[in-house]
């Protein structure tokens, strides 16, 4: 992914001082925080809910969340760890309001068949299917993981300190998800 260049001092700046700019009232530095990081939390919501217009809405209040913190915003974590906590915790208290658990969406970003013939299209959308299945059967903690991992590189580290986990604990989700998703898709 390629990502916006800002730069603070003559480098690049790093999310954690535009974030630190924006809390002074940089709303450029905001900007460039937000493309950076809108696809990647995109679809991780979008895949957490599976309804667009709910990703959408549950979407813009993390932004907003963020907004609101920025003048209490202080780097402990990366601005990753920072922000995908938001997104957690915006997302369990949807859960939880609503008593559902957590669903993913796969196909919406789906990369079009290496061929254009109707077989190969048959069978991408079938591999997709048994994929999007299998992440569907994973457990809750497990799919959430794979996501951050998957959709925005989180580390370990950075998963455990966002979910509120030990990083073995964070690890070993991570693991199980990727194992269960390669075994789901090699019985196919």
């Amino acid at each position: 992914m390629t990502c916006p260049a800002r730069k603070l001092g003559g480098v690049e700046a790093a999310d954690e001082d535009l974030m630190l700019a924006y809390r002074q009232g940089d709303t450029g530095a905001f900007e460039t925080l937000y493309a950076r990081h809108k696809g990647p939390l995109y679809r991780f919501v979008l895949r957490s809910v599976r309804e667009r217009g709910l990703a959408e809405e549950l979407y813009q209040e993390i932004w907003m969340r963020v907004i609101e913190a920025r003048g209490r915003y202080g780097v402990q974590a990366k601005f990753t760890t920072w922000l995908y906590t938001i997104a957690h915790n915006r997302l369990t208290d949807h859960w939880r309001r609503r008593g559902l658990h957590l669903v993913e969406l796969a196909g919406h970003d789906a990369p079009a068949p290496a061929a254009d013939e109707p077989e190969s299209r048959v069978q991408g959308r079938q591999s997709l299917q048994r994929f999007a299945a299998a992440l569907a059967a994973l457990p809750a903690a497990q799919r959430e993981a794979f996501l951050m991992h998957e959709e925005s590189g989180m580390s370990v580290a950075d998963i455990a300190a966002a979910t509120g986990v030990g990083e073995e604990a964070a690890k070993s989700r991570v693991r199980y998800a990727l194992a269960k998703l390669r075994e789901a898709m090699a019985d196919g």
